[in-house]
């Protein structure tokens, strides 16, 4: 269900003309996930009448070898098999490749004119949306060259617009952000700027607000009264593959902790916002990265686990440790894991832990949010002084994406024993069919102009923030006996301590 602001009885077919350009279009993310987004929304009527798709990168090749490539990635990973052909056939004279390195002005002004022929051609009127799936460094030059040649326009253009979408990382660190904010900002208003975060995309974060702030029995009990603990966990079966170079500077907290997973703390604790426009509701999840407890000295030591993994098995078959993947230092410090507790001060959480958990090479992939209320009070139903085992809501991000719910109820007999009972509701068997990629819902809203999914300045500078002097702690003390985890295990033994320590367990998913 989405939870952005849609005027009623707007369809798709009248939603402005634009052609989207990619930068990094021979790249992974282009293969795996954008091209069949692309597709899809074409697919299922999503796109503008009037619209185009130009690739852009640095690898010679024609548009016929450019479609040709599309299709095969579009065969491989769409969600819906097989490629419908009729529709391909169609489809692909509206896609064109464009060879030129991000540096090249000249390479710019040849864009600019195909851009224009397109316009002439396809009646997309002027409208752009740039996408930027590089490498970070790479996003301050393509947007100031943009800028130099007149492919960005004011803020305040009414005839026609244009839009950058900026993949992730967004910075290092929080110095880092900020002089790449600083960088962008000088040619773009913060209304152009489409910070992507695939996972606010997935149908059950999108979900998340109307299933909180739509059933009262639900929101009523969501605060520090009835609410033991929060845990959110992002397990991942695979390494980092081919990655290792991007890792190796990156590491989980960068790459998952610091944007993911601190987006779905956000949705989860956010207050209720004054409307569903996109600055509401992004204002109230600013105010819960500003009332996170910074860490204090002993905070890095008692509430953080790093961890790596080193050699195990994952589904019955043998891999390698981190240190050696390809493109790995054999002595790295990166971690592949990390798990955390924190605390969000303010009238609604106050003294509740968030445990926070994220990994590589762990035993099953899983995204889950999990909300354990506290203990019913009293002796009732107590079976030799033992408490019964709480209640739950989980939030499946992925896969299989739905929301569980465990309860206690009685086995049907006269001993009368309590048995937890799970309740759960899954989109593919309720509603039926494969839910939209997070990225076909992402390149979608950015064709509408609704930025409700997508992070705003102040809410990635909090998150760095936060994340920041840890990221400098470590740095000043890098040395920790790596590898400290076994592929295929949960991680490391610490982990499982940090959260005894407070009578809790991490949840098996």
């Amino acid at each position: 269900m989405n939870i952005s602001l849609e005027e009623p009885g707007r369809s798709a077919r009248d939603i402005d003309p634009c052609v989207l350009v990619i930068f990094g279009a021979t790249g992974d993310l282009t293969s795996r996930k954008l091209t069949p987004a692309i597709y899809n929304l074409g697919r299922e009527g999503q796109l503008p009448a009037n619209f185009a798709c130009v690739g852009f990168a640095r690898r010679e090749k024609t548009d016929d070898q450019f479609r040709s490539e599309l299709k095969n990635d579009v065969a491989s990973f769409s969600r819906v098999k097989p490629i419908d052909e009729t529709f391909w056939n169609h489809f692909q004279n509206q896609i064109f490749y464009h060879q030129s390195e991000f540096d090249d002005d000249d390479g710019y002004e040849r864009l600019a004119k195909r851009l224009a022929e397109l316009d002439a051609k396809f009646g997309t009127r002027g409208n752009r949306i740039f996408y930027l799936s590089v490498q970070p460094k790479f996003f301050p030059l393509i947007v100031e060259k943009l800028h130099k040649h007149g492919l960005i326009y004011e803020a305040q253009n009414k005839e026609h617009w244009s839009r950058v979408i900026i993949e992730k990382p967004f910075g290092h660190d929080f110095s880092s952000a900020e002089e790449l904010q600083k960088n962008i900002s000088e040619y773009l208003d913060e209304s152009q700027i489409y910070r992507i975060d695939h996972y606010l995309g997935k149908e059950t974060v999108q979900n998340l607000l109307v299933f909180r702030f739509a059933n009262s029995i639900f929101e009523s009990l969501w605060d520090y009264k009835h609410v033991d603990h929060v845990q959110i966990t992002v397990a991942e079966e695979i390494g980092i593959g081919t990655r290792g170079h991007f890792f190796e500077e990156e590491g989980l907290l960068r790459d998952i902790v610091q944007n993911h997973m601190m987006q779905l703390l956000s949705l989860v604790a956010m207050e209720p916002p004054v409307n569903l426009s996109a600055d509401a509701i992004r204002d109230e999840k600013v105010k819960v990265l500003q009332s996170i407890r910074p860490f204090l000295a002993e905070d890095f030591k008692n509430s953080v686990v790093r961890g790596q993994y080193g050699p195990g098995f994952i589904n019955g078959g043998p891999v390698v440790g981190y240190r050696q993947e390809q493109n790995v230092n054999p002595n790295s410090s990166i971690e592949t894991y990390v798990a955390l507790r924190l605390f969000i001060d303010n009238w609604r959480w106050a003294g509740v832990p968030f445990y926070l958990r994220g990994g590589k090479r762990l035993p099953k992939r899983g995204t889950e949010i999990a909300i354990t209320f506290k203990n019913a009070p009293g002796i009732l139903f107590q079976h030799r002084g033992e408490l019964n085992l709480p209640n739950v809501i989980a939030m499946r991000i992925q896969p299989d994406e739905g929301i569980a719910m465990r309860i206690n109820c009685k086995v049907p007999g006269p001993a009368s024993p309590i048995q937890p009972v799970k309740m759960d509701f899954r989109y593919t068997s309720y509603f039926g069919g494969t839910p939209p990629e997070a990225y076909e819902r992402l390149i979608w809203d950015c064709i509408l102009g609704d930025n409700t999914l997508f992070a705003r300045s102040d809410e990635v500078a909090k998150s760095w923030e936060f994340f920041t002097p840890l990221l400098e702690y470590w740095a000043k003390n890098p040395s920790i006996d790596f590898p400290n985890y076994t592929s295929g295990s949960w991680g490391p033994q610490a982990a499982e301590e940090m959260i005894a320590k407070d009578n809790r367990s991490w949840r098996i998913l």
